[in-house]
Order: structure tokens, then sequence, then C-alpha cells
């Protein structure tokens, strides 16, 4: 069998045929708008990125073992694809000879359980406290993808493929794997469902899971046009990802910048009626008033919406650092 397969089955390797991602330009965007933002809105910005490099290492890892697999694939990286009204995000789609395999990498922090009901669970450690927290099944996830690589299939399949047939067929082809990239995360999948505990591993045990797979398979060698043209299939519905979720911190950073320059124009300009008189010395100028906070100066404000909209009030000139307001004695 291996003469035959070196006569009609020439190797050629791994081939990356899309190999970035858009994760490096949105780290960079991040990155700018960290530069700018202060408070509390640089700290969501700076976790975001946090999390965003982390998946980096992550799919960096993959693609170093299938780079260094020795098998004969064609490999996609972050893509794209829209399908009747359905889409989805996949890290890896690689097809091999026998199967195509569709990867999704998780680099989380801290261990990682699976209970009896399939449900994922984060273990972190602080100091001598564990913190348990669930979060999105990342099988549930790969099977939307794989859901959508169905529908477009269904616009290719043979003729003499009836629909019974290829939904059969259709699992035993199509292999989802979710990969734990953080070298540092344990797994503990004892209690697992077993249709989940096969899929679920680490990115060092990825080459190894796939040549299981296409050992295990009897069924007849795809060729390389063959394989070519079944990721064109894919390529045909791939687009460029409309999400930019930088966008969203873009919004809030412009919001901030525009209150600071509201709130320099409120601490340059002090209004002065009636009821402020007795603040007022004999020179003409106003009695100095300090924030009992922050020891900044207090300026005259005027409320602009909510229940005392037109009132005045003393507001310190450190806003929005520092939030203290005095009403103005009548």
């Amino acid at each position: 069998m291996g003469i035959i397969d070196a006569i009609f089955f020439k190797y050629f390797g791994p081939v990356f045929i899309k190999e970035d991602s858009d994760v490096k330009p949105y780290i960079e965007k991040m990155k700018s708008l960290s530069s700018r933002a202060t408070g509390k809105l640089k700290g969501k910005i700076d976790e975001q990125i946090a999390i965003a490099e982390a998946g980096l290492i992550g799919e960096n890892n993959i693609t170093y073992e299938l780079k260094n697999s020795g098998m004969d694939m064609l490999v996609m990286h972050d893509l794209y694809l829209e399908k009747n009204g359905l889409s989805a995000q996949i890290d890896f789609l690689v097809i091999t000879r026998k199967h195509i395999f569709v990867i999704e990498c998780k680099n989380l922090y801290g261990n990682i359980e699976i209970d009896e009901n399939g449900n994922f669970i984060r273990q972190k450690w602080f100091g001598k406290t564990c913190r348990k927290e669930g979060f999105p099944s990342p099988v549930s996830q790969n099977e939307r993808h794989l859901n959508i690589l169905k529908e477009i299939r269904r616009d290719y399949k043979n003729n003499f493929l009836t629909q019974g047939l290829f939904d059969k067929l259709f699992p035993e082809t199509y292999r989802s794997i979710v990969v734990l990239a953080n070298p540092k995360t344990i797994l503990d999948a004892k209690n697992a469902p077993e249709n989940i505990r096969k899929i679920v591993i680490r990115s060092d045990q990825l080459i190894a899971h796939i040549k299981k797979i296409e050992d295990q398979d009897d069924s007849v060698k795809s060729s390389e046009k063959e394989m070519h043209d079944l990721l064109d299939s894919f390529i045909k519905c791939s687009k460029s990802n409309k999400s930019d979720y930088a966008k969203k911190y873009e919004k809030m950073l412009t919001e901030l910048i525009a209150n600071k320059v509201e709130s320099q124009k409120d601490a340059t300009t002090e209004e002065i009626n009636p009821n402020t008189a007795k603040n007022i010395s004999e020179e003409g100028t106003s009695t100095k008033k300090t924030c009992p906070k922050c020891g900044k100066v207090l300026v005259l404000r005027t409320a602009k919406k909510g229940a005392n909209v037109g009132n005045q009030f003393w507001g310190c000139s450190g806003y929005p650092k520092c939030w203290y307001k005095e009403k103005i004695n009548s």
C-alpha cells in the first residue's frame, strides 16, 4: 500500500493557502487607542489587548504544529464564511487526504474542567483561593461552524450522492477539534461525555490526533486537485470579516475626549448669579473654594440634565477623575 501511495499520491506536505489573520492589525489599532486613553477606558482596552495577544500566541503554536506535521494538507487560517444568513469565523480549516478538520483555538489561562453535562469550567487560583467560572462551550461553537460548511457543500455534492447519504457521511468526513493552546493549562475531562472528550486536546497532541483519525479511516484518498477543488468551494463563500471590535473603543475614546474638552470649558468659565453673591469678595473676584476630596479648585457649573437641570452647583475642576459636587447654599 505504501508503494501504491507513493506512485499515485505524490507528497507535497503542509501548504498554507492563508497564514495571516486579522488579529495583528486589531492589536496595533487597540494599542494606538490605549496610548490616548486614560482611567477605566484604558484598563478595558489593555484587557482586550492582552486577550488578543494570548489568542495570537495560541494560533502561532497551532501554526507551528501544522507546518511540522509532515502530512499532505491544505490550511486556511482565520477564515470568515457566510452562507444562507449564517456566518462563521474559523481559526483553522485543514484539508487532508481523507478529512476536513475545523480547529478552534483556545489559549485560556487557568485549568479547564469539563463536567458530565459538557459544561466548560475554568479554575483560576488567587493565592490560596480558587475561583471557578463557566464560559461558552467551544465545542458548540465549532458545531455551528460545521453547519455552515455543510450548507456550502450541499451546493457542490455529486449528483449520485443523495441527500440522506450526504448527511450520513458528513460527520465522518468533517471533524471538529478544540485545541487548548496554552501549555500551562491542565485539562480535566475525565467526567466529560465521550463525544466531547474525544475532540478537546492540547496543541502538542494535535498532529498525533489528526494522524490517528486518518489511519483509522479506510476511505479512498483525495488527490491534490480534489483537495484544492474542495478548498475553492469554501473560498468562494469567504469574505473579509466585517466585525471591527476596535470601533467600539474608538467611539468610547471619542466621547471621553469630548467630555474632557467640555469639562475644561466649564472649569474656565464661571457663571455668577445672585445666589452666589456671598462668594464674591470686595474686589469682585470669587472666593476660592477647594475640593474636600482632592484639594483642587471648585468651579461653578450649571446642570445640563436630570432633575436639577438649569441649577448651578460647585463642581471639582478635576472632573472626570474627581466627581465631587456641592450644592450652592441659598
